[in-house]
C-alpha cells in the first residue's frame, strides 16, 4: 500500500519557501539577499513582502514548517501495532524525507541559529517530540532499553540518515535502501 499521495501544485508562498531553502543551503543565510529570492522565483525582492515579513520569517516559516511535517508524519507511522513496522516504516518516512529535501535538511542543521528565539524554541519543541515518536517506537521493539539510549540511537540514526546531502552518491533508489538497513541495523543494536 503506497504511503504517499500526489501533491497538489505548490502555492506561491511554497514556491518562494522552496527556491529559499535552496539559496540557504548553497550559500547560507546570511549569504543570501532578498533580491536573490525573489529573482529565483521571477519577481522582484521587495514583492516578497507580500508574502512574508521580512527574510527572517521566511527561514522560522521554513523551519518550523519542516519540524511540524517530520512530526505530523512520524506520528501517523507509529500507529501500526507491530514495533518493527512501526520503526521501519518512521525510517522509511525520513530516508524519503532526507533524500527529496536535501536543502531542507541542510538549512536545518546549519541556519536553526539564525531564527529568533521564540520560534527556534518551537522548532526544537517540535523536534523533541519527533525525537520521542521514535524513541517510543524503539522502546516498543526492544522493551529493556532506557529511555536515554534509545534516544541516543535515535539521533544516531537521524545523523545518518540527515547526512544524505553530503553523502548521496548512489541512485535514489539504493542510497533510500541502504540508509534504510544501516538505520534499522544501528538501532537494533543499540
Amino acid at each position: 500500500m503506497a504511503e504517499e499521495a500526489i501533491a497538489p501544485k505548490p502555492t506561491r508562498r511554497e514556491q518562494i519557501l522552496s527556491a529559499a531553502a535552496e539559496l540557504f543551503a548553497r550559500y547560507g543565510f546570511h549569504g543570501v539577499g532578498i533580491d536573490d529570492i525573489g529573482a529565483a522565483v521571477g519577481i522582484s525582492g521587495p514583492a516578497l513582502y507580500r508574502h512574508f515579513r521580512s527574510k527572517d520569517a521566511m527561514l522560522a516559516e521554513m523551519l518550523t514548517g519542516i519540524s511540524e511535517r517530520l512530526l505530523v508524519g512520524g506520528r501517523q507511522r507509529a500507529t501500526t501495532g507491530d514495533p518493527r513496522r512501526t520503526l521501519d516504516r518512521l525510517v522509511r518516512w525520513h530516508v524519503e524525507f532526507a533524500l527529496t529535501n536535501p536543502s531542507l535538511i541542510t538549512v536545518q542543521l546549519r541556519d536553526l541559529d539564525s531564527v529568533a528565539e521564540p520560534e527556534r524554541r518551537k522548532v526544537r519543541e517540535l523536534q523533541r517530540s519527533y525525537v520521542e515518536v521514535w524513541v517510543d517506537a524503539l522502546r516498543q521493539l526492544r522493551p529493556g532499553l532506557d529511555r536515554a539510549t534509545a534516544r541516543a540511537a535515535v539521533h544516531a540514526a537521524f545523523g545518518l540518515i540527515n547526512s544524505t546531502p553530503y553523502s548521496a552518491h548512489l541512485d535514489g533508489e539504493a542510497m533510500s535502501a541502504l540508509l534504510r538497513r544501516m538505520a534499522l541495523g544501528a538501532m537494533e543494536q543499540a
